[in-house]
């Protein structure tokens, strides 16, 4: 079972939509028979409200589970209702982001293209908060609980069950000076720290890489149990999108790989990074 709520609750939605869609009902069919809305259906199928081990049980008998079916997907709602740790920082930490974050938690891999800064998970403390104070109107309360949560994160690359993560990023996040010429120097030596981690991967993408698929950040999240669809995310400044269709997962899959394909080779990339350490030593 997925470990963290927001992965339990994207589980159990996937799997009350599944038992609708074999049962060859609509929402509003199944809140008719429930004497329900059928957007109190719909609700419960997208992860959108809370979800009561009661409206559980009645589903299950609706849809004629087994008994345990029934009893895990009910177990699956309980636990959904837990905070994560990074849920108590309250406004330093979106909501849209809250959902990634839990969905982040449990990725067994980990693809991310980054074209403007430095992968989260591979920030300093400094690049970091001189980001959150640059780019958003917050509390300085809230730039710190901001700083926190994304530095407690990146624990996550070190545990024994890692996800396999490989990034790409522009030479231009590498180039731009966030801050000042330390902050970046001490940024960059991080950068190469975190590429040493076995699960860890990062290559380069040059000025001159020529012709590659022009798409953006973005991550792909890919899970260990095959009923977890893989998913894409992109965030913006006051929202995200999550894709979950095959069809967007593998055209993404496919520009990855073409940026990939496009990028330097690790030890290439780590030489590239190297050498503006340098510069910013000077």
């Amino acid at each position: 079972m997925a470990g963290s709520p927001t992965a339990r609750r994207r589980r159990l939605s996937i799997e009350l939509k599944k038992l609708r869609e074999k049962s060859a009902l609509t929402c509003a069919q199944v809140g008719e028979a429930l004497d329900w809305s059928g957007s109190k259906v719909n609700r419960m199928e997208t992860g959108s409200g809370r979800v009561q081990p009661s409206d559980i049980d009645a589903l299950c008998r609706f849809y004629d589970t087994s008994d345990e079916l029934r009893e895990f997907l009910k177990s699956l709602a309980r636990e959904a209702k837990t905070r994560g740790w990074w849920q108590v920082h309250g406004a330093g930490v979106p909501e849209w982001f809250n959902i990634y974050i839990g969905l982040e938690q449990d990725a067994s891999t980990l693809r991310q293209y980054q074209c403007e800064v430095l992968p989260g998970l591979m920030q300093t403390k400094a690049y970091t908060r001189e980001l959150h104070t640059t780019g958003a109107h917050m509390s300085a309360e809230d730039i710190d609980r901001a700083v926190r949560v994304r530095l407690e994160r990146q624990e996550m690359l070190s545990r024994p069950d890692s996800p396999d993560a490989w990034f790409i990023v522009h030479e231009g996040a590498v180039r731009n000076v966030i801050g000042d010429r330390e902050i970046m120097r001490e940024q960059l030596e991080r950068v190469l720290e975190t590429t040493e981690l076995p699960s860890v991967t990062l290559q380069v993408l040059t000025f001159d890489s020529g012709t590659y698929p022009v798409t953006g950040s973005f991550t792909m999240l890919g899970f260990p149990a095959p009923e977890d669809p893989d998913l894409v995310y992109r965030d913006g400044i006051t929202d995200a999108v999550y894709l979950e269709g095959e069809h967007h997962v593998r055209e993404y899959t496919r520009a990855f790989d073409g940026l990939r394909a496009a990028a330097l080779s690790p030890r290439r990339s780590a030489q590239l990074i190297k050498s503006v350490v340098k510069e910013h030593s000077r």
